[in-house]
């Protein structure tokens, strides 16, 4: 057979990547989970209980605590007798208010006068002065360290005892309602019950104080406020009375305003009169003056006259008597001189009598231009009359209102200063007690059987977290199944863990030993091999691992061994850095193997031995060569290797770990397939990855993986794997039998 023949895997082809199995490790499972939590579920329980001991332990050694309860009512301005926001400008919100009452329970004012009123640091359980038993203070003692000397008096008492009491009292105010509840917790229940009443009674106390202070502040005040008051109000009154004199006024009360306003009235009525006569005057006095040669007949105002027009009626009868006689009589006839002479006279009177009218008009318009004027003057002195009278009244307001506002509130404070020295003694609380606290049957610390039962499972849940991070943080293979997942590649078998003195034998065990677990699992890795490249004449298996230690030299002697039964088998030992076939098969340390042959300083026949009690041919490594990886690159070992596979079926070679050295690099490319040692429970699957990868990338053709020194109790216990791999398991197969008949 040449090297022709042989499948080996193609140097152009490309590299194929392993999977999923080379990226980050995926997530563990539900059921990988459970069972990481089952495998240590004893241990789990253990933790659990230790935790609960060691917490009922201490709660047991712990001093009860009793607390008991007292119930106050706050009440938001009921029987208020005294509106005192009205004098400090408002009450708070109902909430705030409530809020606020509550944090005046926890005030430092409250537990001094409940410190003080009991007498606190008289019970042991608050009391300063005793020694301080706690840690630091054993520490402190040990050391040496003295604590300072304190002359204690009942003040610095009081201050020492109200820190312990105010981590003992609680203040909760119940939702929704003006309700508190005021608990207070102490080792001894009598003083619990009696010490939350105090705290109760002590802030009742102190409101009640609060606002009797705040009344007698308030009283004094107003006593001071009025006497203010009264002496503004009069000081007010002195200087109303005073300008009341030095202006004359008597009473105006509005009257003197009136009479001018009327009289303005009737000025400015007579006023609007008059210049519409006026207008009327000074219309005719222009036609008049229009008239040239005295005739004022076209003048209207003139005609209008009565006097005129009776002289023109009697020009018209004298005229009418002179027409007649003309008629009758001549000119010199004494009856026509007569009305001639009534004719002329008529119109002199007409005459006479228009320019009587005109004089008339001329007086007429001066007389209504002179009382236009006139009321003008009284019009506008009238106007500055009220404008005095208004200042006047103005001032005279400004100093009226000042005397009532200070007479208003003169008499507000004086009601009120009345009403707060009525008051003085009468104060309603702002709280009272509904529900007065009790002697407490049962400590409320610690819980015993809560406390004990909260560790047992925070035991538990610490074992289970425990548990998981020892299997997420252990990156060692626990089985086929695990193997498989974070590979990619066939697990071919898996191969029991072996005693020390089983150790010692391992090599041969399968001819020795064939009913063992490590036989079954050769069988079972031999038929994977046969199953794999089945036109193949002969297949070059390399067997490798990761690192030392792993057992591929006792993987290579019995799957060697089993190959032997049905077919030509030799077993090469190529780990010539480190050899350990022909020490294992007790071979002579001087003999010759593959160094030798591949140097040509020896035949084939004298490197090859054959094992006994099998027809397995041996080829163990020879002399250690200085230069392994240049002897197996060389040209000889692969005619080497070629001749041997003319005359072998199966060749397995024992080759060196892969991150040691390269050698495995170097001859898995020239082999059919490469079988890959990993050891159960202790090699880092990071590790076996990283060398599958070179490999893979120096061209081997990885056939599977074989599990080593794999406990099957322990992975039937953890993962319910090889349950049918026990001791009867095997003797099911009828290996039993024969090693009874044999």
């Amino acid at each position: 057979m040449n090297q022709n023949s042989r499948t080996v895997p193609d140097a152009d082809q490309p590299f194929v990547s392993l999977g999923g199995g080379l990226s980050e490790e995926s997530k563990l499972e539900l059921l990988e989970y459970w069972r990481s939590i089952t495998k240590r579920k004893w241990a789990i329980l253990g933790l659990g209980l230790l935790v609960a001991l060691l917490a009922a332990a201490v709660v047991y050694s712990l001093t009860p605590v009793y607390r008991a309860t007292s119930t106050v009512l706050i009440e938001q301005g009921k029987r208020k007798v005294l509106s005192i926001e009205d004098v400090y400008g408002g009450m708070s919100q109902e909430k705030e208010y409530y809020q606020t009452q509550v944090e005046i329970i926890k005030s430092r004012e409250v537990a001094n006068r409940t410190v003080r009123g009991l007498r606190l640091w008289e019970y042991p359980e608050f009391d300063p002065r005793k020694p301080d038993t706690s840690l630091i203070g054993k520490a402190k003692e040990a050391l040496g360290i003295k604590a300072e000397e304190v002359a204690w008096n009942e003040d610095r008492l009081v201050a020492a005892t109200v820190e312990t009491f105010s981590k003992s009292l609680s203040v909760e105010p119940v939702r929704l309602s003006q309700l508190v509840k005021l608990s207070f917790e102490a080792e001894d229940r009598q003083l619990a019950a009696l010490v939350a009443n105090a705290v109760a009674d002590a802030y009742i106390g102190a409101d009640r104080e609060a606002k009797f202070s705040m009344t007698q502040q308030a009283n004094d005040w107003l006593q001071q406020r009025t006497q203010a008051l009264r002496d503004k109000l009069a000081t007010s009154e002195k200087a109303l009375q005073a300008y009341r004199e030095k202006q004359g006024i008597v009473s105006l009360s509005g009257s003197a305003q009136t009479v001018i306003g009327q009289q303005i009235g009737e000025v400015t009525q007579r006023l609007v009169e008059a210049k519409a006569r006026r207008a009327e005057a000074e219309s005719a006095y222009e036609q008049m003056k229009s008239v040239r040669d005295g005739d004022y007949s076209s003048v209207p105002a003139v005609v209008r006259s009565t006097a005129v027009g009776e002289a023109k009626r009697q020009e018209s009868t004298a005229a009418l008597k002179v027409a007649e006689l003309q008629q009758r009589y001549g000119s010199e006839h004494p009856r026509m001189v007569q009305a001639q002479s009534e004719l002329k006279a008529a119109k002199e009177n007409t005459l006479r009598q228009m320019q009587t009218v005109a004089a008339s008009l001329t007086r007429e318009y001066e007389s209504a231009r002179a009382t236009e004027r006139a009321l003008e003057g009284a019009l506008s002195s009238a106007k500055g009359t009220v404008q005095n009278v208004n200042r006047q009244e103005f001032q005279l307001s400004v100093l009226e209102r000042e005397v009532e506002s200070n007479k208003q509130l003169y008499d507000m404070f004086m009601n009120r200063a009345k009403e707060t020295h009525e008051s003085s003694d009468l104060q309603s609380a702002v709280a009272r007690v509904v529900d007065p606290a009790v002697t407490p049957r049962l400590p409320v610390k610690p819980k015993k059987s809560q406390v004990i039962a909260i560790a047992l499972v925070l035991g538990l849940f610490a074992g289970v977290l425990i548990a998981l991070l020892l299997d997420k943080l252990d990156n060692t293979v626990k089985g086929i199944e695990d193997a498989e997942r974070r590979f990619q590649v066939p697990v071919l078998s898996a191969l029991p863990e072996l005693g020390a003195a089983e150790g010692k034998s391992a090599m041969t065990m399968f001819i020795d030993k064939p009913e063992s677990h490590l036989a079954e699992a050769v069988r079972t890795a031999r038929t994977g091999v046969l199953l794999s490249n089945l036109d193949v004449p002969c297949r070059i298996l390399v067997v490798t691992s990761s690192v030392p230690g792993e057992g591929k030299t006792t993987v290579s002697s019995n799957l060697a061994l089993a190959h032997a039964q049905t077919k030509r088998t030799l077993l090469i030992d190529a780990d010539m850095r480190r050899p350990q076939v022909a020490r294992r098969l007790s071979l002579p340390p001087t003999v010759k193997g593959l160094s030798a042959l591949v140097a040509g300083t020896a035949r084939v026949e004298e490197c090859i031995f054959t094992v006994k009690g099998s027809p397995l041919a041996v080829m163990p490594a020879g002399e250690v060569p200085p230069n392994p990886v240049e002897l197996l690159l060389s040209q000889r070992f692969r005619e080497t290797l070629d001749a041997l596979a003319r005359h072998y079926e199966v060749i397995i070679i024992d080759s060196p770990p892969v991150e040691l050295v390269s050698d495995a690099l170097v001859i898995s490319p020239l082999a059919t397939s490469t079988i890959f040692v990993v050891r159960a429970m202790e090699t880092a699957s990071p590790l076996v990855r990283k060398s599958l990868v070179r490999l893979q990338r120096a061209g081997a053709n990885v056939l599977g993986v074989v599990l080593n020194h794999l406990d099957f109790s322990k992975s039937q216990r953890y993962y319910g794997e090889y349950s049918g791999y026990g001791k009867s398991g095997y003797e099911g197969y009828g290996y039993g039998q024969k090693k009874n008949a044999a």
